[in-house]
């Protein structure tokens, strides 16, 4: 079973930057796609960034491309996602989430919560 535990959240000021980590065990990931979302207080869950875990193909929402680079270490089973030039619109509870090529992400962490200050 995919088991996928987020790390890294924290308040910061917005310009700051902050990155949070995805470990991920209980597969091999060889043919998984592993990405992050977001939820904000009162809105939906939406799409961040993902990254297929052996081509290492990226894809990233227009609200975050140019700020935000998403990239695994392999030794490490993990995830990461390196958020740079935070603005306020960018707190929510992040989560990292796990699925096959082609499917829908089906594993999810549990959230760890960012928060930018203005």
């Amino acid at each position: 079973q995919v088991q996928l535990v987020e790390s890294g959240g924290g308040l910061v000021q917005a310009g700051d930057s902050l990155r949070l980590s995805c470990a991920a065990s209980g597969r091999a990931f060889n043919s998984y796609t592993l990405g992050w979302f977001r939820q904000a207080p009162g809105k939906e869950r939406e799409f961040v960034a993902s990254i297929t875990w052996s081509g290492g193909y990226t894809y990233y929402a227009n609200s975050v491309k140019g700020r935000f680079t998403i990239s695994r270490v392999y030794a490490k089973n993990t995830v990461y996602l390196q958020m740079n030039s935070l603005k306020p619109e960018d707190t929510a509870v992040y989560y990292c989430a796990a699925g096959p090529y082609g499917a829908d992400f089906g594993s999810w962490g549990q959230g760890t919560q960012v928060t930018v200050s203005s």
